[in-house]
């Protein structure tokens, strides 16, 4: 269609404004609590009108649903089958370590979600949620069914883990994470443990057969262990 003469032609950047947003809001939120955060704020740190800012999100939380989205995409985009012949414990430390290095640049906003986590266990319950739907990602990335209600329980196990190790990952300083990498193996270690009765139980109270030795007959999983700080991430 020709444009009448004088007119300017706008450009429509849905990406660019919701890349803005997502931007200045994990800034802000690394300058104080989420419950502090307001949708004006948002707009004046990443100067845009609030009817854009509108159009790409309905609110702060959506935000952060829309942040940790954005992780599980960079976590997910390499396509390499280098672990594919690996156990499946180490498939999953390998796709954690990686949702980590993505999730580095952000520890003072991580900080600040598990502190406002502790302050509001609805909070902490709506962020588990969260994590929950991001894990079940990160096992399929691991190549580890999530099907089912034994794909749930593997996912919330997942997140629970994932909450435990990010504690000592916030205060890792050291660039090789040597530290962050031993409490995630030591906790895979104990949830897989773990999971193996949690499965066991699903498999009776779902009628399943369970393998020698009483064990689950899917034992190829990933850990559920109980959290001892709110899940983010």
């Amino acid at each position: 269609m020709a444009r009448s003469p004088g007119t300017k032609a706008t450009v429509d950047k849905p990406s660019e404004t919701r890349a803005l947003a997502l931007d200045s809001f994990m800034r802000l939120l690394a300058r104080m609590p989420f419950e502090r955060i307001s949708l004006g704020a948002v707009a004046d740190e990443a100067k845009i009108p609030l009817a854009e800012l509108r159009a790409s999100f309905g609110s702060t939380f959506d935000m952060l649903a829309g942040f940790l989205r954005e992780v599980d995409a960079k976590v997910l985009a390499p396509s390499s089958d280098d672990m594919a012949d690996e156990p499946a414990r180490d498939r999953v430390f390998d796709v954690l370590m990686r949702r980590l290095d993505v999730l580095a640049p952000h520890k003072p906003a991580l900080r600040s979600l598990m502190d406002s986590a502790r302050r509001n266990p609805f909070f902490a319950l709506a962020l588990n949620k969260l994590s929950v739907r991001s894990q079940q990602w990160m096992l399929a990335a691991a190549r580890i069914d999530t099907a089912g209600l034994k794909g749930a329980v593997r996912a919330q196990g997942l997140a629970l883990v994932f909450g435990r190790v990010l504690q000592t990952f916030l205060t890792d300083d050291d660039p090789a994470l040597a530290r962050t990498m031993a409490a995630l193996d030591r906790e895979l270690a104990r949830g897989e443990r773990a999971l193996g009765l949690i499965e066991g139980a699903v498999c009776l109270a779902t009628g399943g057969r369970r393998g020698r030795g009483g064990k689950a007959a899917s034992s190829e999983a990933t850990p559920s262990a109980p959290p001892d700080a709110p899940v983010v991430a």
